[in-house]
């Protein structure tokens, strides 16, 4: 999930961005060897065009916004080893799990598009995708972010306070199907639904919300780390166990008669869904 700011810094997570480091190891230990000149530059050749496209599709989206680079920024620098040695978080986290800009200014597109005034976010990290989705969101709107390490949570609620869309987001600090039950026993729906949280727990994330209904009619659903790193089309022994809860997902509701869906390259791949029964 990294920004601009984190470019440099961030280890490659997306399929896109391992092969591209693959390809400068592949293309470093051919310089170092007797390979013919043509190879070389044929390998050269395929690097420069690898490694150009994540720039080129940052440069040529919308900026971000002044505060979503304020969050990036704080959520890169942030020592998140020690905050989970410290046991201020439940769980190892990692600045590479911020979406970022080019993920972000999709997904507040996808809020202008649908015309979306509430939203839900399950699994919101430190709010960078909660925030640049709220930015889209009328001055009645509403996005409620399921978090459930209390440390990010409030990490995150101090970003959104720097910024004029901020009280638009309402964060739910609770495991995500726990919060998700309460939502619909309050007969809640939402206009969009972004799911980003534990890839184990994605297909009942699903579940619920189309049996609950949760999904308000002509709702769009859209589902982070759908290619997950690649290991969904890689043979099985390549999977972590994440790879394959996501291989199972996608899977599911590729299977799943009540949907229609699309799964769109974008960093670590996003899906999207609709209701059609």
């Amino acid at each position: 999930m990294t920004s601009v700011l984190g470019r440099e810094t961030a280890r490659p997570i997306t399929p896109h961005s391992i092969l591209v480091a693959q390809l400068q190891q592949t293309l470093k230990l051919a310089e170092e060897s007797n390979i013919p000149v043509e190879i070389l530059d044929s390998l050269r050749q395929g690097v420069q065009l690898a490694a150009g496209l994540d720039p080129y599709l940052d440069d040529y989206t919308t900026p971000e916004s002044n505060a979503l680079t304020a969050l990036a920024q704080k959520t890169s620098t942030e020592d998140w080893s020690k905050r989970f040695s410290d046991g201020e978080t439940v769980r190892q986290l990692e600045q590479e799990m911020l979406s970022g800009h080019l993920e972000g200014q999709t997904l507040k597109m996808f809020v202008h598009m649908t015309k979306a005034k509430r939203i839900l976010e399950v699994g919101m990290f430190t709010g960078y995708s909660a925030l640049a989705m709220a930015e889209a969101l009328p001055r009645d709107g509403q996005l409620i972010g399921c978090e459930v390490d209390s440390y990010v949570a409030q990490f995150a609620q101090a970003c959104f306070s720097e910024s004029p869309h901020g009280n638009k987001i309402v964060v739910e600090v609770a495991p995500a199907l726990e919060t998700l039950h309460k939502l619909a026993a309050r007969k809640e729906s939402f206009d969009l639904i972004f799911i980003d949280a534990d890839k184990k727990e994605y297909v009942e994330y699903f579940q619920t919300i189309l049996a609950s209904d949760l999904l308000a009619p002509e709702g769009l659903i859209c589902v982070d780390n759908t290619l997950l790193q690649g290991q969904v089309y890689l043979p099985s022994e390549q999977r972590t166990a994440n790879g394959e809860a996501i291989a199972l997902f996608n899977r599911v509701v590729a299977a799943d008669p009540r949907v229609e869906q699309v799964l769109l390259p974008i960093r670590d791949g996003v899906t999207l869904i609709r209701r059609v029964t």
